[in-house]
């Protein structure tokens, strides 16, 4: 299968001031896999190295930070002789297991910036937060998420759908919208986890989708036990668990006291940002006024809580298999929270970090706000193709944007300032605004 995130590797290898690569993300999202399949379809020699797995490995760098000494160490690894830097792709696993590791990426920036070194940890945030020493400004970072809905449409055989949306060329994509349509509902329900992917589509097979599903939750849940303090554990475990009863309601801003009576924010805190280290949450902040930058007038107390994955999300709530083909029901179940999920997560995946909005009075709620190209841009999420937006006019009428999206399952229509963007396109909305003006 295609991550779209290879390009961005090519570009850092061919980078003459690259560094080091910290490629981050949550467990078995596929970086082990996109690392590999980087050094196979790019490099003459890949050499790989689990620092989980590995007290050998662990002792290369454990003994000092002499470049020279590391490289021919890992050398050995796979007896192939001396590493020339510029066609060897040195890949390092679960480098958050080895602080050392970390440290040294510092010296190979400095000393030694000729080789090619990609780093993978799922739960390096976690390690970092715990007091392991990192070398700040020596490293490059990526993230991979799980794979967006252009992704998936390419593991099912149809990247010349995902090509055209990808482009945006709406008169192109057209013809084909009850297709890509009918492709967003299965979406909805497997979710972008690369394995469940993979099982989905050997035979369009949901029960075997759920069933890994249901063992990806019980392997995070077990993660928790493994890494977490074990203070924190059943805290763990309560958030995640109540995010779908969150989401379910009609409004989506996290209550503690939904998690158990007299709970409070100061309690749940550590184990909130755990989660968020981990990559298994994404946390979307209200706005208090929609200016630029949006960071600056976030309100951190009230905030939606979404899962990283969308078919994770209706796993972990019992979503019924037959939604799938009962129509639209799909976008609709859980009051629209599904439809809210699956676009939260392609604006992540596309490196935007979206906000929502509600006017003063609480009678008005935007769904995201996202900053495009310094101008605050509101998205309103509809979960069918009643165009009816009372709270986007709201919004409108107050701030006076350039742009306003509306995202439906209509086809796609501009207006003056206005523009529905189909569901299907959101992976390419950074396109379609551009073609909007």
């Amino acid at each position: 299968m295609r991550r779209a995130l290879l390009s961005d590797l090519e570009s850092w290898k061919n980078d003459p001031h690259r560094k080091p690569l910290v490629l981050r993300g949550a467990r078995q999202v596929g970086k082990t896999w996109l690392l590999r399949e980087f050094g196979r379809s790019s490099f003459d020699r890949t050499i790989y190295v689990s620092l989980e797995d590995s007290p050998a490995a662990r002792g290369i760098f454990s003994l000092d930070s002499d470049t020279k000494r590391i490289a021919a160490s890992l050398a050995l690894i796979d007896g192939a002789g001396a590493i020339d830097p510029a066609t060897t792709l040195i890949i390092l696993d679960e480098v958050q297991e080895e602080p050392a590791a970390l440290r040294a990426m510092k010296y190979f920036a400095e000393n030694a910036p000729e080789y090619h070194i990609a780093c993978a940890g799922s739960l390096l945030g976690v390690a970092l937060h715990a007091g392991t020493t990192f070398p700040v400004g020596k490293v490059d970072f990526l993230t991979l998420h799980p794979m967006t809905f252009l992704e998936f449409l390419d593991a099912q055989g149809r990247g010349d759908l995902a090509n055209a949306i990808a482009d945006f060329s709406p008169d192109l994509i057209a013809p084909f919208h009850e297709d890509l349509v009918e492709w967003l509902r299965w979406y909805l329900f497997v979710g972008g986890m690369p394995e469940v992917v993979e099982r989905f589509s050997e035979a369009r097979d949901t029960a075997a989708a759920r069933r890994v599903q249901r063992q990806l939750l019980d392997a995070y849940e077990q993660d928790f036990s493994k890494h977490a303090p074990i203070e924190e554990v059943p805290r763990l475990r309560a958030i995640w668990r109540t995010i779908p009863e969150q989401l379910a309601r009609e409004n989506r801003r996290f209550i503690y006291g939904h998690i158990s009576a007299g709970a409070r924010a100061k309690m749940y805190e550590l184990a909130l940002l755990w989660l968020g280290d981990a990559g298994l949450v994404e946390r979307v902040n209200r706005l208090t006024v929609p200016r630029v930058p949006l960071a600056s007038y976030a309100d951190d107390r009230a905030f939606k809580l979404y899962f990283h994955d969308i078919g994770l999300l209706g796993a972990l709530a019992g979503l019924d298999q037959r939604a799938v083909i009962d129509g639209d029901v799909l976008f609709t179940e859980f009051k629209g929270a599904l439809t809210e999920q699956y676009v939260c997560q392609q604006l992540v995946a596309q490196g935007m970090r979206p906000y929502y909005w509600t006017s003063d009075s609480g009678n008005a709620e935007v769904d995201f706000v996202i900053d495009r190209d310094g101008a605050p841009t509101p998205i309103e999420v509809k979960a069918h193709t009643n165009l009816r937006a009372k709270s986007l006019r709201t919004y409108r009428e107050k701030y006076n944007p350039v742009i306003a999206v509306r995202t439906s399952l209509a086809p796609y229509e501009r207006q003056e300032g206005l523009i529905n963007l189909p569901l299907y396109a959101v992976g390419a909305i950074t396109g379609g605004l551009k073609e909007s003006n």
